[in-house]
């Protein structure tokens, strides 16, 4: 017997035309500095329309042709995420902080046609645009001069935004596309050879922000204010930005405004309920929570993800400013999300202390195992170590160009995402370390997080990262990079005594060095890359303490 359901497309378009009329009150707000200003979903639905004209009939945007996007977390931003997907060409979010040749090499390879750039960053896309050898039009947000872009690039058309727009109609009749045709593209952040390319689907869309409006992971409804720092060119913004607008919750972006004092003053001035950011960006705002007195009572929940969250940053600003931290843990192969660690019903206390800082819990539709070395699945029993495998219907199956799945990456029709760790019987994930930041020191595995999470504990370290570095004896010995909080001290021995009630003996690490940042990626991740680097070509100033 077969169903008699209608065969109804499910279109990122679907979402706009439903999002800007049923939740037509519901608004943007973009941080401008020392203020906001404001679009409600019914303007985001006329701009979008306008701009979808603009990319057609001035721009020459047909079928598929990718459209990219070099900006800030803003309204117009917003526009360009429900305009390009709705009128059947692919959104390409541009990461700004990629390094200039990554940035020109993932144009290229996605073939973009146009690119909508913010005034602000007319220089670093000036850097770049005579390298993108696709690109036919870019189009400024913002009143900068554009003559950088001119002269960098005189065979690109250069448009402003505004006069693009203006007179344009407020209506589009955006076409029925197949729900299997890409919408959007991101790339990974490229920490080893060149990024690569994921194309997001209709479906795949549709079905991700239905999962990110569930009460089991961020719960957004009517009611909710996102402020959204995970930037719109980070896998989607976690998915918030579709989600929001299905759901009728406003969102609040900070566009170039992301260091802790314009977050604070964000939080205190627009009332967000929840907030979504890589762990760096709460750490700098619980210092300054600490230190200024801020209202942040309407903001319950914040999101963390993009790399573990220390206990102990969790621990803080719940009983400091009554702000829980929710984990989530996903990929950018996974448009991202892959778990979000809410405790189970009538678990409390330490209990559910345990719960939240496991990575999460795997949604019903993310089917998700456990694989040893020798390639045995292993049983979800909370104890068994190995590389986690993942697959679902918003989990990428190739890459972008690839004729076949890439073997390194893909397995038997699962991703494998590099990500060591459990899985216990009721579904919760608990990562210990990327497998290629695992430490093998003598035949055993450290785990480089589990280090990094008890040294951020300790009352005067900002940030440490852990990495693998040779050792004669055993292979391998963790190296501990440490960043002091300002004002503070500390030497090695201290740390390594604060370890010794926490971890075995013969994990702790020997070699130390302090360091004022830890090295960052594109996304906000701790460079090990970097940091291990740096240590091989001998420009750590390295202290080796010996204990008995």
């Amino acid at each position: 017997m077969r169903s008699t359901m209608m065969d109804f497309p499910l279109q990122i378009a679907r979402i706009l035309e439903h999002g800007s009329t049923v939740h037509g009150r519901a608004e943007v707000v973009t941080w401008t500095g020392d203020q906001s200003r404001r679009m409600s979903y019914t303007e985001v639905g006329a701009q979008a329309a306008r701009l979808a004209h603009a990319l057609r009939d001035d721009l020459g945007v047909t079928g598929d042709d990718r459209v990219a996007t070099f900006m800030w977390n803003n309204a117009e931003h917003l526009v360009a995420y429900f305009a390009v997907p709705s009128m059947g060409a692919v959104l390409h979010t541009l990461n700004i902080r990629l390094f200039p040749d990554q940035v020109a090499y993932v144009a290229n390879h996605a073939e973009d046609k146009v690119v909508l750039v913010d005034s602000t960053l007319l220089p670093l896309l000036a850097n770049v645009l005579p390298q993108m050898s696709t690109v036919r039009h870019v189009v400024v947000v913002g009143g900068a001069d554009p003559q950088p872009l001119v002269a960098a690039a005189p065979n690109v058309a250069v448009h402003a935004w505004d006069d693009l727009l203006r007179d344009k109609p407020e209506r589009y009749d955006w076409p029925e596309v197949d729900e299997r045709d890409a919408a959007a593209l991101c790339y990974t952040s490229g920490t080893t050879g060149h990024p690569k390319g994921v194309a997001y689907s209709h479906r795949s869309i549709w079905l991700h922000s239905m999962q990110i409006c569930a009460a089991e992971a961020f719960g957004l409804g009517p009611t909710s204010r996102v402020l959204t720092i995970v930037p719109m060119f980070h896998a989607m913004a976690w998915g918030l930005p579709y989600a929001a607008f299905m759901s009728g919750a406003s969102l609040i972006m900070p566009d170039r405004f992301l260091q802790a004092q314009p977050i604070a003053a964000m939080i205190a001035a627009e009332r967000p309920t929840l907030g979504g950011a890589v762990p760096t960006i709460w750490t700098d705002l619980l210092s300054y929570l600490d230190k200024n007195e801020v209202d942040t009572s309407s903001l319950k929940e914040v999101i963390v993800g993009g790399s573990a969250c220390p206990p102990a940053l969790m621990h803080a600003f719940s009983e400091r400013h009554g702000i829980e931290i929710i984990h989530a843990w996903g990929m950018t192969e996974m448009s991202p999300l892959g778990s979000v660690s809410r405790p189970p019903a009538g678990v409390t206390g330490d209990e559910a202390w345990a719960y939240r800082y496991t990575q999460g819990r795997i949604p019903a539709p993310v089917a998700a195992r456990i694989v040893a070395p020798d390639g045995s699945v292993a049983p979800a029993d909370g104890r068994t170590v190995g590389e986690l495998e993942v697959r679902g219907p918003w989990v990428t199956a190739r890459y972008l160009g690839e004729d076949e799945p890439d073997p390194e990456k893909f397995h038997d029709g699962w991703l494998r995402t590099g990500d060591v760790g459990t899985l216990s019987p009721d579904g919760y994930l608990t990562l210990t370390d990327r497998a290629k930041d695992v430490i093998k020191s003598g035949g055993e595995w450290i785990s480089s997080v589990e280090l990094e999470n008890a040294l951020m504990a300790h009352p005067a370290v900002l940030e440490a990262c852990v990495v693998g570095v040779p050792d004669e004896r055993w292979g391998e010995r963790p190296l501990a990079a440490v960043v002091l909080r300002e004002g503070s001290s500390a030497k090695p021995e201290e740390l390594r005594d604060f370890l010794a009630g926490k971890l075995a003996r013969w994990q702790l690490p020997e070699r130390w060095v302090f360091i004022d940042a830890v090295p960052k990626t594109s996304v906000g991740k701790f460079d090990k890359k970097a940091v291990r680097a740096r240590h091989a070509a001998g420009a750590l100033d390295v202290t080796t303490v010996n204990y008995p």
